[in-house]
Formats: C-alpha cells, structure tokens, sequence
C-alpha cells in the first residue's frame, strides 16, 4: 500500500514508502505521525461556554476592556477578569476545538476553530454566546505535528468528513525512493467609534476598521464585519510558506513567515496588495512597527530553521525597499513589543529584555528579567500584560522604570 508522508522540517517534500504484509520490508525504523480524528458534525457541536479550568498550555493573550484572554493551544481561550490587575481572576472558560487566535470588535469575538470562524457575544461576559460559525474559510490541515515525527501519515484522513485534532506516534519501517515529490503550492492550500482589543506580536487576527485579516500559514484572508455577527469573507489570496504573524501600521500589513518580512498595503481595505518583501535566515518570524522601523525576532534552533536566533532592525520608511539597518543576538526569541521608547522582548527561558529606541538603530538594553520564561507580550498604555510558563505577569510603566505589580498562574 502506497502511503503519503510529509516532512515536517521540509514542509514541501513529499516521499512515498511501500509496506508489505508477508515479508519483512527493507529501510531503516522512524518516528510517524497518525492523526487523530472526529467527525466534522462532533467537531463542530463541541464549542461550549464553560466554568474556569486548569490550562494544558498557554498560548497567545488578547486585551479588550477589563479583560484579558489568553489561548489554551488548540483548545479554547480562558476569560480573565483584570479590572483589578493586582488580583486577576480567571471567570469563564470557552471551549474551543483547534483554535489559535482571537480578535475583538465592539463585544464580538472572532475565533478560528479549524476550518471555520466562529463569533460569540460577550457584551455580557457572564453570558457569552455564540452567534454564527462561517464554516470552511480556512484549510482543514493540523500543522500541529509533533517535533519527533520524521514523517506524518494522513492517507486515510478524509477532509470533506472529519477533522485532525492531534497525532500519535508509531514506529515503522521506511524505504525511501530515490525521486522526491515536490508539493505545489495549489496542493499545499485547501476605526472611528469603534471598540477592539489589542493582540501581541504572535497573533494572525487584526481588525482594522470594519475589516478582520487572517493569515493562515499560506493566505492572508479578508472577512468584511460592518455586520458584526455575520462575517464575510471577501477576499483570500496566496502568499508564501509558513506565514505566522501579522501586524498592522496605518494602511499596511507587516507580515511574518519563516524565510521573512512580507508588506503589503490596505488603501483597498478588502484586497490587499503585495509591496515587498525582505527576507532572513529561516527563523519563526514576528514583527512589530513603529514610525518608520519595524523590529523583527528570527528564532532559529527548532524546526522553525537555523540555529542562530536575533532580533533585526529594518528601515520601513520606503515600503517598497526595506532595509535592514542592524542585527542583534537574542536566545530564543517569541514575542516583541513596542511603545514610546521602548522595545519589549520576549526572549524565552532568557527571560524579558527591554531596550532603549530613541538612537534606533543602536539600542540600549535598560532592564532584564532574568530567570522566568516569556513567550507573548502586549504593552498596553498603562501596564505590561505578558505570558510564559502559564504565567500571566503584569507590570506598570512608572517613571522609565517598570515593575511588576501580580504573578497570575493559571494552572
């Protein structure tokens, strides 16, 4: 039986193995992903509004009012009630299967769950309701596929009728053909008055305006939400490998993928166009904007791609020639942040780095909090939300000086 394998560090090879079933096959054992799977119609009817719960493994945080909400990777998204940040409290929790990502407008909350959107109401957060799914916007692919996997196994899985919600782990024998297979990008992919939250830099959700942008590994997606609990989705277009951040500045978008910095402009707010693109080693690639410099992390060591890991400094006044002005090496960089004068950096178990701008490109590093681990940040204009290790940590801008006001662990 022929099978379809994938190589998750090589996200474009695709390589055959024959087994037989009389005799002991030839090649050597490896480590092979097998998704598991559930129904579409399961899948879909399993969104629930929820009591609080202990956190498997937090993921990306979003700010709206006097709440924070913090992604349960590819489960759900915890409700905090932070209207008093010295003692956060955790008030619902909203089970949400393969979700990711989260965006805010004027008490509508928009969420990915696989392949769909989904937008609750929570005007009354005590109360939170779903209100629509606009279903099969996104590709029914899991990239969450497990880093000792040397190949992933999905000939079985049917897309039309289930969902992938994680994999296990099989050891088989493997003979490879001399010939790869090379996957095309077609087979790759399947305002004013207004209130909306406020993401970090790892997010792939921005709403600008009456626009909610999406990207989603290879697309950037538009979702027209002047009706705000009945989305449309007006636009969706190709743009490169492993696109995973987005960041908005006045008309552009600052995109992030793997192999580098891509812009594009939103003067037509529902269809963006390609302006440039600047590219890096291969490194998970988030990026912030301010004035005319955008900062950018390249994390490297991982399947994300080489192993030097640094933070770039990139001249954006001309958008359509970006430059970059000056690199520096960082541990293990996650998410970043900037306001004002200072740039916030998420440097994994290298703790949280804080650096001067006012002489960009030059930096100065002013504090470092050493010895906690970070992975997403949003400075706010009065406090400092971060993640990391299932901590949420709140700091508070006083005098140049920032300090930490609570510890919230959310297990």
């Amino acid at each position: 039986m022929k099978k379809r394998t994938f190589l998750p560090f090589l996200p474009l090879f695709i390589l055959f193995f024959t087994a037989c079933e009389k005799q002991e096959p030839a090649g050597e054992y490896y480590e092979v992903a097998v998704p598991i799977t559930q129904p579409i119609s399961e899948f879909r009817a399993s969104v629930k509004i929820q009591e609080p719960r202990v956190i498997t493994e937090a993921g990306k945080i979003y700010s709206y009012k006097d709440y924070v909400f913090v992604n349960d990777k590819y489960q759900g998204v915890h409700v905090i009630d932070n209207r008093d940040p010295y003692a956060p409290k955790k008030i619902r929790y909203i089970n949400i299967p393969r979700n990711l990502d989260i965006a805010v407008k004027n008490d509508m909350l928009y969420a990915d769950s696989g392949m769909d959107l989904v937008v609750f109401d929570i005007s009354s957060i005590e109360n939170i309701k779903q209100v629509e799914r606009v279903k099969d916007v996104f590709s029914n692919n899991n990239f969450n596929i497990p880093s000792e996997a040397m190949f992933v196994d999905d000939m079985d899985f049917d897309p039309a009728q289930e969902v992938i919600l994680g994999y296990s782990i099989e050891k088989r024998r493997i003979e490879m053909t001399d010939e790869p297979y090379f996957l095309d990008s077609a087979e790759l992919a399947n305002g004013n008055g207004n209130s909306t939250g406020t993401g970090g830099s790892l997010a792939r959700f921005k709403i600008v305006s009456d626009y909610l942008y999406v990207v989603d590994r290879q697309n950037i997606s538009v979702f027209d939400i002047a009706a705000l609990s009945q989305p449309q989705k007006v636009f969706e277009d190709y743009v490169g490998w492993d696109v995973e951040t987005i960041f908005n500045q006045d008309d552009h978008l600052f995109l992030g993928s793997t192999t580098g910095m891509y812009i594009y402009s939103i003067e037509n707010p529902e269809t963006p166009s390609f302006v440039s693109m600047i590219r890096h080693v291969l490194g998970c690639d988030p990026v912030v904007v301010k004035d005319d410099i955008a900062y950018v992390t390249v994390r490297g060591g991982n399947l994300c791609g080489q192993q030097q890991s640094e933070l770039m400094v990139i001249d954006v006044a001309d958008k359509s020639n970006p430059q970059t002005l000056k690199t520096y090496v960082m541990e293990n960089p996650y998410g970043l942040g900037v306001r004002e004068d200072q740039l916030f950096i998420c440097d994994g178990d290298a703790g949280l780095k804080i650096y001067n701008t006012i002489n960009t490109p030059d930096l100065t590093m002013t504090d470092h909090f050493e010895d906690i681990n970070t992975y997403d940040i949003i400075p706010l204009e009065e406090t400092l939300l971060m993640i990391g290790d299932n901590i949420l940590r709140q700091y508070n801008y006083k005098n140049n000086e920032i300090n930490l006001i609570s510890t919230f662990n959310l297990n």
